[in-house]
């Protein structure tokens, strides 16, 4: 996702990197029929890298010690927001420093879905679109609820727009997604009326009205904490079809969100015309015509991936996690109903209870985290040794991008990404680049960033989840 300010001085230190040796690659790694070197069938399935851990299912963090990292990253971390911390009042300085430290004016030219630019009058329309005008000096601060999985976007506008012509992947007004049931604050609306900028636990940008139901502060907040509830274990279900409710009616739930149940409803009563016996009836929130906030049952079937309570924290449980995703297509903000590299890790160790910033950036540095750093000052030497002392879990941060370490195998560390393509160089020196556009599993050592350089010698920083 979006790089820190600091990354781009950072990685033109880090160009001047040492070339690519041979001895560097750990054992000769195979070429399958994918082109993806050092990857056969049994690689791609979690049990491969589960029975290479001495103790795959011993806790690398308890409740308590997760429990204290969430609390640290909500008080250290400046790109979360506490929304129980919130003054009951925003003044204009704070909602105008959040909405225009996101939507600055695009300096370099962008292109639409059919290859054509962007023109000055469009982007003009945009920022004016802000509102910035009609903040007032001080308003109450309102919460909501996000009502289905919602696109949070740079400007308040549907626009998709991309750097090049005719790559359309990667739109520059994606910010992320966030899930059913997430709180937010309510800070503005668009001169159109159609937008609002929230401000999430972990971000801040515009998205539709109709994602969002407006409740009082005891009503959103409160949510979040009711019991019992079911959190999401597989990488999306969704609730049962049903005409009478269509609000909620296969309403998509991502990995790692967390529904509260209802409890005082008859067994022996249809839930939106159906027997709810082989369903979990959860409680979802509801946006009413007025956009105020309701909640009503929805059914989840009893055989689709959920738990009772957050997965333990352990190695198996993060590879059997991570490989839920396999294979998923790369989505640039969570576009495409999937995930980017950072949004995939995140969701990976939210279903074990841990909470991490949206974007690479942030990850990679934040306080709450235990990491490593890694400077110019740092040869290549010393971060091929670092690479060779990867743990299951370790998450791997070069500028731009973010990989999960599934284990050490012929020599090396492996990783599971969501990545666009991977580069090598054949035994013969030749260079291969490979479109991947997906989750996937790679080796690490001979990933080129570049022509010559490989991701190692861009380092940026391994975070580790540990007490």
């Amino acid at each position: 996702m979006r790089l820190s300010p600091l990354a781009t001085p950072l990685l033109a230190l880090l160009l001047v990197a040492a070339p690519l040796h041979a001895r560097d690659t750990g054992e000769a790694l195979s070429v399958p029929p994918s082109g993806v070197l050092g990857v056969g069938e049994a690689q791609l399935t979690p049990q491969f890298w589960i029975d290479r851990l001495a103790q795959p299912d011993a806790l690398v963090m308890d409740r308590a010690a997760i429990a204290a990292q969430n609390a640290r990253l909500l008080e250290r971390d400046p790109s979360m927001h506490d929304l129980r911390a919130l003054p009951a009042t925003l003044d204009r300085a704070r909602v105008a420093g959040w909405i225009e430290g996101l939507s600055e004016r695009p300096s370099r030219p962008l292109f639409d879905v059919d290859g054509k630019s962007v023109p000055a009058s469009t982007l003009d329309a945009l920022m004016a679109n802000r509102a910035l005008d009609a903040i007032p000096a001080t308003q109450s601060t309102r919460y909501g609820l996000v009502v289905r999985r919602a696109a949070l976007r740079t400007f308040p506008t549907a626009l998709r727009v991309f750097n090049e012509q005719g790559d359309t992947d990667i739109d520059r007004f994606q910010e992320t997604a966030e899930f059913p049931g997430t709180p937010v604050v309510i800070a503005h609306a668009s001169a159109d009326g159609q937008w609002l900028f929230v401000v999430s636990p972990r971000y801040a940008a515009w998205t539709r009205k109709d994602n969002v139901a407006e409740g009082s502060a005891a009503a959103v907040l409160g949510y979040a904490d009711k019991t019992p509830y079911r959190v999401i274990t597989g990488a999306t279900e969704r609730t049962v079809f049903t005409p009478e409710q269509p609000a909620v009616s296969q309403l998509q739930l991502d990995m790692g969100t967390r529904v509260p149940l209802l409890t005082d409803l008859p067994p022996d009563q249809p839930v939106n015309g159906q027997t709810p016996y082989a369903a979990h009836v959860l409680e979802l929130p509801l946006r009413q015509a007025d956009g105020t906030l309701a909640f009503t049952p929805a059914l989840l079937q009893k055989n689709t991936d959920t738990a009772a309570d957050y997965l333990p924290l352990t190695r198996a449980n993060i590879l059997r996690q991570a490989f839920k995703f396999l294979g998923e297509r790369y989505g640039w903000g969570h576009a495409y109903d999937g995930r980017d590299c950072s949004g995939f890790v995140s969701d990976v160790y939210r279903s074990m209870g841990v909470q991490m910033p949206r974007n690479t950036s942030r990850q990679a540095i934040s306080p709450a985290l235990a990491h490593r750093t890694f400077t110019a000052k740092d040869n290549h030497e010393a971060r091929l040794k670092a690479a060779h002392e990867l743990q299951v879990g370790d998450l791997v941060y070069i500028p731009g991008h973010v990989m999960m370490v599934i284990g050490q195998w012929h020599g090396q560390p492996y990783v599971i990404h969501d990545v666009g393509g991977m580069g090598y160089r054949n035994a013969d020196g030749s260079r291969v680049r490979i479109k991947l556009n997906a989750v996937s599993v790679t080796p690490l050592l001979p990933m080129l960033y570049g022509k010559d350089s490989t991701y190692i010698d861009h380092m940026t920083s391994i975070v580790r989840m540990r007490p």
